[in-house]
């Protein structure tokens, strides 16, 4: 809500009067179809699209790999036309993993896991660069 300042011009001992303008909350989202309640529990914005509890997470991530599920993500709505966010893959493939049933508890580094994970893939490559 804004909030407009008046000052008498005529009187130099005046106090400046605050006068509220515009619309409250409860006018912005007070329904205007008759029977139109809002849905109880429901708040106003995108939906939730989760199924089930989730908590917000920030990682960090390398420049190749945000490149990576970005190019990713147009080459999935090029060819189907579904948009699938960053989030949407990175949980997809935290999935696919935990359903593969590989055993990752060996593993002392992060090298290690994508070895494994590779090699569980069946496309593991020996290179000078990654070692």
């Amino acid at each position: 809500m804004n909030t407009v300042v008046v000052v008498d011009r005529g009187d130099p001992m005046a106090r400046a009067r605050k006068r509220k303008v515009g619309k409250t909350s409860q006018d912005i989202f007070t329904p205007t179809r008759p029977g139109g309640r809002p849905v109880p529990g429901r708040r106003p914005g995108r939906p939730p699209v989760h199924d089930e509890a989730w908590t917000k997470v920030t990682v960090v991530l390398f420049n190749r790999q945000i490149v990576f599920l970005d190019r990713l993500a147009a080459n999935i709505r090029a060819q189907s036309g579904a948009a699938i966010s960053r989030a949407q893959l990175i949980r997809a493939l935290l999935d696919a993993v935990a359903d593969a049933d590989v055993d990752l508890t060996s593993a002392t580094s992060e090298a290690d896991l994508k070895a494994t994970l590779l090699t569980r893939l069946g496309r593991y490559r020996i290179s000078a660069a990654e070692h």
